[in-house]
């Protein structure tokens, strides 16, 4: 069985297409802006736009909003480092 070649190109770039689509919708559910009351998101509500930009750029947490947990494997409060 014989498959023209110019169907098999438009087959892989509509399954291309696809998977770009899928990929897009999806890595846009995992990201998202940090805002108060979220399940796991950090309440900056209280914070300066100094600390807000430095958690935002370097994943830095500000010590007064790290709390009093003394079992803290990173005492340097980098989420994401770099």
């Amino acid at each position: 069985m014989e498959v023209n070649k110019n169907t098999l190109m438009w087959g892989v770039i509509i399954m291309l297409l696809l998977v770009v689509i899928f990929l897009t919708f999806n890595s846009s559910s995992l990201t998202g802006n940090v805002i108060a009351g979220g399940s796991n998101k950090i309440d900056t509500s209280g914070w300066t736009d100094n600390e807000i930009m430095n958690y935002e750029m370097h994943g830095t947490i500000p010590v007064r909003a790290q709390g009093n947990s003394q079992g803290q494997s990173n005492s340097y409060g980098m989420v994401g480092g770099c």
